[in-house]
């Protein structure tokens, strides 16, 4: 219930639901707890809540990376160093008992999951699965003597006053490439969907294999997610690229489900969920997120996301979606910020993780 006090006058915070955030933590249905452990800390004085963090350890992260880099997440506190630094010593203690020379945050759980600290771009509304926190949290953070370790940059392209015209050259340039490549294109076929998503379980753990922090996801935690999402899919808007039937690339788009919640300050699932089914059926809405954009790594360097993104602006403008969101985006990956860029996207949000040396 903490961040639904701390953050109630804050009109950019998106709630979320607290029935998903419940489902979250719970080490019963969540199947991070797979291959992760957690411990969950409140600070409190004088009997009230004042802050939380979770301590997490994830193996998969361990065995892919051969560190010893333990995280925490879902930190949220009043504004007192103190507090924080009671919240992320608590966490520190609890991942140096169990070896770990490093930890790093915020994730909630993991990089596949909300990740991040907001220190630039507090003036909008976070989207969906993207953290939002105020400013001085980052002083809470360094101030705990975490250091910056890896900034993520979010990109804005298109406008909320109404739909923008894809580039003609873009065009041109995504027919070209398909024709070049001898590639196809086309989009997810809902009658497949258990098919559809074993695809991309394929795609996207060998698509962000080579990314810094990448986790792989396990059948269970994408069959988790994509149950999840199927109710909120617009298949036109998750295009393939295939080449000889197979698939090569990919990209995930969704409606920006935080345009429908944001005046839910409570948290509620009802009245909130029958508004936001209303708006998805009858395509009440203008703005999405890009969360996965993927090329096999023999594809790289050959402009298979200009036309993944062309498909994804002609057919957002089709349905209705004037404005979207792409990113998180590694500072340091130049080809994808290059690219955005290029496409007419701008940096619009910046979140940064950190590192506290145990």
């Amino acid at each position: 219930a903490l961040p639904y006090r701390l953050h109630a006058r804050d009109p950019m915070w998106v709630p979320p639901l607290r029935r998903e955030v419940g489902a979250l933590l719970d080490r019963r249905r969540n199947p991070f707890f797979d291959h992760g452990e957690a411990a969950y800390f409140l600070a409190e004085r004088d009997g009230a809540v004042v802050g939380r963090v979770a301590a997490i350890a994830n193996r998969l992260h361990t065995e892919v990376h051969r560190d010893r880099v333990a995280f925490f997440g879902f930190f949220e506190a009043e504004r007192d160093p103190a507090v924080a630094e009671a919240l992320l010593g608590a966490a520190a203690a609890w991942a140096r008992e169990r070896g770990f020379d490093t930890l790093r945050g915020p994730a909630s759980f993991s990089t596949n999951d909300e990740c991040g600290l907001l220190v630039d771009g507090f003036g909008t509304p976070n989207t969906i699965m993207m953290p939002h926190n105020p400013p001085w949290y980052e002083d809470l953070v360094t101030g705990a003597g975490f250091h910056p370790v890896k900034t993520l940059l979010v990109y804005q392209g298109g406008s909320m006053a109404g739909p923008a015209p894809v580039p003609a050259r873009l065009t041109r340039a995504a027919s070209l490439l398909l024709q070049r490549e001898g590639l196809t294109l086309r989009t997810l076929d809902l009658r497949r969907f258990r098919a559809e998503v074993d695809l991309i379980k394929r795609l996207y753990n060998r698509c962000w294999e080579m990314n810094w922090g990448f986790v792989p996801m396990t059948d269970r935690e994408i069959d988790h997610l994509a149950t999840q999402f199927r109710p909120v899919v617009v298949p036109e808007m998750i295009p393939i690229l295939e080449k000889d039937g197979e698939p090569v690339a990919f990209g995930l788009v969704l409606p920006d489900l935080n345009e429908m919640l944001r005046n839910n300050r409570s948290g509620r699932l009802f009245p909130a969920v029958l508004t936001l089914l209303w708006r998805l059926k009858t395509r009440r809405y203008c703005r999405s997120r890009i969360l996965l954009l993927g090329v096999e790594p023999a594809y790289r360097g050959k402009g298979l996301d200009a036309v993944l993104y062309e498909h994804i602006w002609r057919t957002g403008h089709d349905v209705g979606i004037t404005w979207g969101e792409a990113g998180w985006i590694l500072e340091d990956n130049a080809a994808m910020n290059l690219a955005l860029v290029k496409m007419g996207f701008e940096v619009y949000k910046t979140y940064r993780l950190y590192d506290r040396v145990l």
